[in-house]
């Protein structure tokens, strides 16, 4: 039996194991004993393990058919890396900054197909937008994405389904983006833009760095953005936080002690960003894609609302970026992805016959994509 083994057992990581379960042998890994008390009632094999270690993860990784990185954002390239080391197949969501070029020249040298950003936004985002560009000529892409609670509570407005740090992180980076055929970077947080969303109201748009891969695999798309959503208010705080300085990550002396600033707010914050058993929350995305199609203006629009699943309990967070994750391993495991080398999802949306597969893995699953095909440009 084909045996997976999945480094990260947190929100998202369980909502991965329970899928993979169903049809394969799993080895879930994780740091904390208590995420992984949570999977044995899905029948999977678990270890506790600190998966910093890149001798755990060889040991580990050694017997294995496929991999699953769902460790967080700062472990992940490292995590990535040692997988590739080892030689094995690897779907990865973690959302890591840097160069990737070493990263895929280790998976081609290893001879295996490693898939990077297997979620949302970066995720399928990408792969929507390499599914049209591979059969038209893209003008226009256009992101904007949020997870949200369904009931707002002051002061934040806000719950993370991760951790604090990687959302914080969002807010400080510079997003980058192309209007007009030009590179152009702006702060986070920048250009707010009011938003109605049926089913959900109002909610506030802000620039952040999310087109990630893109930027670089689709030059000649004249304007690319993306965007977070929120709540109206979240936005102004976050950027009264940054700019006093409790987001930076050079040190302050207090007393005798040098402390980081970003690691004091995400540590008080991570109580309050909790979401607790029971809290239902909401994702909701939209992607437009214009351009031409054999000569003809098109405009396709995306939209996906999904709600925490009121039977299973999960988190919408948790199904739509680990379904996007199983549905990439569905790929590597069926064949439909034989280059080596290391993949963002606008490669595998490009793949003949991978958008209908993929798309009806996550309708299966209640993760629908609405598409609409509006009036050109």
């Amino acid at each position: 039996m084909t045996r997976i083994v999945v480094l990260g057992a947190g929100m998202v990581g369980r909502a991965i194991i329970d899928d993979l379960a169903a049809q394969y042998e799993v080895l879930a890994m994780d740091r904390d004993p208590r995420a992984l008390e949570k999977c044995r009632a899905r029948q999977v094999e678990t270890q506790a393990a600190d998966l910093s270690d890149p001798d755990t993860i060889t040991e580990a990784t050694a017997a294995a058919d496929l991999v699953v990185g769902a460790v967080p954002g700062f472990m992940g390239r490292q995590t990535l890396k040692t997988v590739l080391q080892v030689g094995k197949p690897v779907v990865d969501i973690s959302f890591f900054l840097g160069d990737t070029a070493e990263l895929d020249q280790l998976a081609k040298d290893r001879g295996v197909v490693a898939v990077m950003d297997a979620g949302v936004a970066p995720g399928m985002s990408n792969f929507i937008l390499g599914h049209h560009a591979a059969a038209m000529d893209v003008h226009g892409f256009r992101c904007v994405v949020g997870g949200l609670p369904r009931v707002r509570t002051w002061p934040w407005q806000y719950k993370a389904p991760f951790s604090p740090i990687d959302v914080l992180e969002e807010y400080t980076r510079p997003a980058r983006f192309r209007e007009r055929g030009q590179e152009v970077v702006r702060p986070a947080l920048s250009e707010p833009e009011r938003m109605d969303f049926p089913g959900i109201g109002s909610l506030e748009a802000f620039n952040t760095d999310g087109l990630r891969t893109l930027l670089d695999s689709y030059p000649d798309i004249p304007n690319m953005v993306e965007k977070t959503l929120r709540y109206h208010g979240h936005r102004e705080l976050m950027e009264i936080l940054r700019e006093s300085g409790f987001l930076s990550t050079e040190p302050v002396k207090v007393n005798d002690s040098n402390i980081i600033p970003l690691d004091l707010t995400a540590r008080l914050l991570f109580d309050q960003w909790e979401l607790k058993d029971g809290e239902e929350e909401f994702t909701v995305m939209r992607i437009d894609v214009e351009g031409e199609e054999q000569g003809t203006p098109i405009h396709y629009r995306y939209d996906l609302l999904d709600r925490t699943d009121p039977v299973g309990g999960w988190s919408s967070m948790s199904r739509t970026t680990g379904y996007a994750c199983t549905a990439m391993v569905d790929l590597v495991l069926a064949g439909k992805i034989k280059t080596p080398g290391l993949h963002p999802l606008e490669d595998i949306g490009a793949v003949d016959g991978s958008f209908p597969r993929v798309m009806d893995y996550l309708r299966d699953r209640n993760v629908v994509y609405e598409m609409t095909r509006l009036e050109g440009e």
